[in-house]
């Protein structure tokens, strides 16, 4: 197994790093040319990251075998998608934000070499920081200044970073469970579920936001048993690169580490709850220094009312075509309120079969009806942690 796994890898990473400068040529008005030390240097970038994420991976007590397979298996076909995406110009189909935080990284490089016209440019897409998403231009920024502009290369960061989230799942599993069974097919079916595959498989935020989202959850579970320094710090970046990707992540996932802090899975003692006061006014403090109170200000003002919200429907049912009961005005409370029922309902079964239209939407059922079976086991798990 360990001798087949290398050599796919081997003959994956061959023929993208030899095969896609030549499969995108009827696309250079829109990549420019790319050539063979192009896609040599975002294989390079994936190489080094996945490196450290491999050894992470096996390192990671007596699972450590089956998780660094785990993560190999899962980086290879995410590099398989992530490259046919790009060979055939798929950006726009599967997601076109892509394309943005390409234009926009490669502006926020020009930016931080002094040029004002591009520095104006990002300035308003990211909304001078208060906005969401100035963390994922940043890091395409940071990218191209290293390598060059390289659209595959940020995909195969991406790529990196989803198949290591099936590995932190197998451990956030793990400890919560202390059931290995359940753990395996958790990882398993973060490391192959469809939809999981083609998001961390792209140039889009999702990728990252999903990973940091465990990250978080898994470093609040190791701080619940035992104060760690590094978890701590680990813990604080992770938050702070949600709230620049997503920062109405960040909030949320905010309020349930503070949640599990104050309810804890072990025992309440003493100990445990001056360790869990201890890490929190840390994190509080740490946070506050890196700015998240004015953030916080500046972005409640701007999306904390009815108002955007209502703004932001209306775009996604013209624009993304991905909006219910358009004719519903949200800007009240009494609207708001209202459509909160059928909202809950579109956000947990949603699209239903007799409301796809359109290629994307059909290739979303199959993934659906496996969801809609598997509704009892989140009642069942619901049921198991208010239990225990």
């Amino acid at each position: 197994m360990n001798g087949l796994l290398t050599l796919s890898a081997l003959i994956v990473c061959t023929v993208i790093v030899l095969a896609v400068p030549t499969l995108v040529t009827p696309y250079a008005a829109d990549y420019g040319t790319v050539t063979v030390f192009d896609t040599g240097k975002a294989m390079l970038l994936c190489g080094a990251l996945a490196a450290v994420a491999g050894l992470v991976s096996y390192r990671s007590g007596n699972h450590g075998p089956f998780l660094l397979k785990l993560f190999l298996f899962a980086l290879l076909i995410r590099l398989i998608i992530g490259a046919a995406i790009f060979v055939f110009h798929g950006q726009e189909f599967f997601g076109g934000d892509a394309n943005t935080y390409d234009l926009f990284g490669h502006a926020q490089l020009k930016a931080w070499s002094g040029d004002r016209y591009y520095q104006s440019q990002v300035n308003s897409f990211v909304a001078g920081d208060a906005g969401s998403g100035w963390g994922m231009v940043y890091l395409v920024a940071a990218v191209y200044g290293l390598i060059g502009r390289n659209l595959l290369a940020i995909q195969f960061i991406n790529s990196v970073l989803g198949a290591a989230t099936a590995v932190m799942i197998f451990l956030c599993s793990q400890h919560v469970f202390n059931n290995e069974r359940v753990a395996r097919l958790s990882a398993i079916a973060v490391a192959f579920y469809p939809s999981l595959v083609l998001w961390s498989s792209q140039g889009l935020k999702d990728g990252p936001v999903v990973f940091l989202l465990v990250l978080c959850i898994l470093t609040t579970l190791r701080l619940g048993e035992r104060f760690s320094l590094k978890y701590v710090l680990i813990l604080i970046c992770a938050l702070f690169s949600l709230l620049s990707l997503r920062f109405y992540v960040f909030y949320m996932i905010s309020i349930a580490i503070g949640g599990a802090f104050i309810i804890g899975i072990q025992k309440l003692t003493a100990t445990n709850f001056l360790r869990q006061f201890v890490i929190m006014v840390t994190l509080g403090l740490a946070l506050t220094y890196l700015g998240i109170t004015r953030y916080a200000n500046v972005q409640f003002e701007r999306f904390g009312t009815l108002e955007r919200v209502q703004s932001s429907r209306l775009d996604a049912s013209s624009s993304a075509q991905s909006g219910f009961a358009k004719d519903v005005d949200v800007s009240t409370t009494q609207g708001a309120l209202s459509t909160i029922p059928t909202g809950m309902m579109y956000l947990l079964f949603a699209p239903f079969p007799w409301q796809i239209v359109s290629l994307r939407q059909s290739i979303t059922l199959p993934e659906m009806v496996v969801w809609w079976a598997s509704f009892p086991m989140l009642i069942l798990g619901l049921w198991f942690s208010i239990k225990y």
